[in-house]
């Protein structure tokens, strides 16, 4: 990531301005996860994850949780509000803090490697994307799918303003920026959308602007016929 986003990252951790922080799990997660069909075992990627209590509702569910977070002062203070006590050790870019299957590497996301994540079988994207500036997403996901395996489902959570002169039918429709973004490689199920009104940041009385929140679940083109081969008695012998 740019020197200069990572420093506006690192200076929002710092001075705790921390608004996009929810200090409840997500009910989208909890309402949605099962659709993707994982089992408990399986490993759980989660990209600039901050302190979220997403990762620890993950990992009670039985799964390997593998977090990525640029700030220090948000992997110490995800660990200390849990009450794990992690280890840490260098591994590469990175600082590993560990406790058991949940695992948060500390530092920058496009620093990840395929080596530091493994057998990965779902990504659940709370908002990075969001988070990231325009010009910064398609090498996100081009990131993302260099680090994965091909297989990867991913459970994404977005925050789009919607534009003036908009319907409600018109914002709570699926991106054309996700479609555009995601759809050459992934069948888009729009799972979620609600409007809401959020506070704009600035000195005076707050603006109110129209938001929709979406639940996207993302699975690879291919994937579904690669399933049905699997579940069928002697699928792929010859």
């Amino acid at each position: 990531m740019p020197d200069g986003d990572n420093e506006r990252w690192q200076q929002c951790w710092r001075d705790r301005a921390i608004d996009f922080h929810q200090a409840a799990v997500n009910p989208l997660l909890i309402r949605l996860w099962p659709t993707l069909g994982l089992a408990a075992s399986d490993r759980i990627f989660v990209p600039l994850c901050g302190k979220s209590r997403d990762l620890l509702w993950l990992h009670q569910q039985g799964h390997e949780v593998i977090g990525v977070e640029l700030s220090p002062i948000a992997v110490r203070a995800f660990f200390k509000e849990s009450r794990l006590q992690p280890a840490r050790h260098r591994q590469g870019a990175f600082t590993r803090w560990r406790s058991g299957r949940l695992a948060i590497h500390c530092g920058d996301f496009f620093d990840l490697c395929a080596a530091d994540l493994g057998d990965v079988k779902a990504i659940y994207d709370r908002a990075s994307l969001t988070a990231l500036p325009e010009g910064l997403r398609a090498a996100y996901l081009a990131h993302l799918r260099a680090i994965v395996p091909a297989d990867c489902r991913i459970l994404l959570l977005t925050t789009e303003d919607a534009e003036e002169g908009e319907t409600d039918e018109e914002v709570l429709a699926a991106s054309p920026e996700i479609v555009g973004l995601y759809g050459a490689l992934f069948e888009v199920a729009s799972m979620s959308a609600e409007c809401a009104l959020e506070a704009l940041p600035g000195p005076g009385a707050p603006t109110l602007a129209r938001v929709a929140q979406k639940a996207y679940v993302l699975t690879p083109r291919g994937a579904a016929a690669v399933d049905a081969r699997a579940s069928t008695p002697g699928a792929g012998c010859r």
